[in-house]
């Protein structure tokens, strides 16, 4: 009867520690599962892709002005009005448009009488007038060559500084959609081949971040972290850059 009485426990005590056992390895199996699926969440590459387009100006901004100094106001206004109705004749001989041009308001300086020390005695020396013209044209030859014939009219006597010409490309909006395109094409392409040589495959994309767009001169190795606009060329290069972040599997 003892003995009986004492191995009546046995059998509840090894059930106990059969659950507790299944109840560890459960707990086992999940972790583990959940450090895989953790492993496999933060298995990433981050791969930077460039693409680059040759591009032509489609716009051009021409700006010049006159100017005339005279003893009087009167007189450098006379002699200013004189340049702009010439200049104006000549414009029209060269077949511009009157609505293609821009006349800004006639600035007017006065030149003050200097002593020896440098210091204004009070007195004016004569009045600087000048009359700045802009033509906006996207007849981008016409008036690239005219930006050049322009200094022809110091031989008349007209007092003319010509600025150099300002390139656009009007189309930038829709050609930047294009080049990220591009750049994140060549980002996954870069990618594959670094996973390839890990014995990875490359997966969808995490984030994506796209960088400044560089429009520099045709050729320019120029970079700048706020981006870069040449405005001085006809012939211009566009960069694009992203960096991608992929999973890999």
């Amino acid at each position: 009867m003892r003995t009986s009485t004492t191995m009546k426990p046995f059998p509840q005590l090894f059930a106990g520690l059969t659950v507790l056992s299944l109840s560890l390895f459960g707990s086992a199996f999940v972790a583990g599962s959940a450090i895989r699926d953790f492993k496999a969440a933060n298995d990433v590459l981050v791969v930077t892709g460039s693409a680059k387009k040759p591009i032509r100006a489609d716009y051009i901004i021409l700006s010049f002005s006159l100017s005339s100094q005279e003893p009087t106001a009167r007189d450098a206004y006379q002699s200013l009005k004189s340049q702009i109705q010439r200049v104006k004749t000549y414009l029209k001989q060269k077949q511009v448009p009157d609505n293609a041009i821009t006349l800004s308001a006639i600035s007017n300086y006065a030149i003050p009488q200097r002593g020896y020390n440098g210091v204004e005695t009070g007195k004016v020396l004569g009045y600087r007038l000048s009359q700045r013209f802009e033509i906006r044209s996207d007849d981008v030859e016409k008036y690239a060559e005219l930006s050049q014939d322009l200094n022809e009219l110091i031989e008349q006597g007209i007092n003319i500084n010509v600025s150099a010409p300002q390139y656009l490309y009007t189309k930038l909006s829709q050609l930047r959609v294009e080049m990220v395109a591009e750049a994140t094409k060549d980002a996954k392409a870069r990618a594959e081949a670094i996973a390839k040589t890990t014995g990875n495959q490359v997966g969808i994309v995490r984030s994506a971040k796209t960088g400044v767009f560089q429009i520099t001169s045709r050729h320019s190795t120029a970079v700048s972290d706020y981006g870069i606009y040449d405005t001085s060329s006809l012939e211009k290069d566009i960069t694009a850059v992203v960096s991608v972040q992929f999973s890999l599997e």
